[in-house]
């Protein structure tokens, strides 16, 4: 039976991650109140954003970037997408 936790981000209760995604506090706390579909939402943003802003992940500064801009999707309810980026048209 899925883990069901009360995803802050949708608004309502969704199947909860299995594992902590991320390490220490942040990683609890995600774990705890974000839910899968969330999760996935906010890793296709973060690719978006490491491909079109050409970020270097072993330069502190960028995983700091996307940190703070991670905080700010799921706990803050900012609308984060990478600048520049056209969503491909539905058909």
């Amino acid at each position: 039976m899925p883990r069901i936790v009360n995803c802050i981000k949708l608004g309502h209760e969704a199947e909860g991650l299995d594992l902590p995604p991320y390490p220490g506090d942040i990683g609890i706390k995600i774990w705890n109140s974000i839910s899968k579909m969330a999760w996935e939402e906010w890793k296709n943003i973060q690719t978006r954003l490491v491909n079109e802003n050409r970020l270097n992940l072993a330069d502190e500064r960028a995983r700091q970037y996307l940190l703070r801009q991670m905080e700010r999707f799921l706990f803050e309810n900012d609308n984060i997408e990478a600048s520049g980026y056209i969503p491909p048209e539905k058909k």
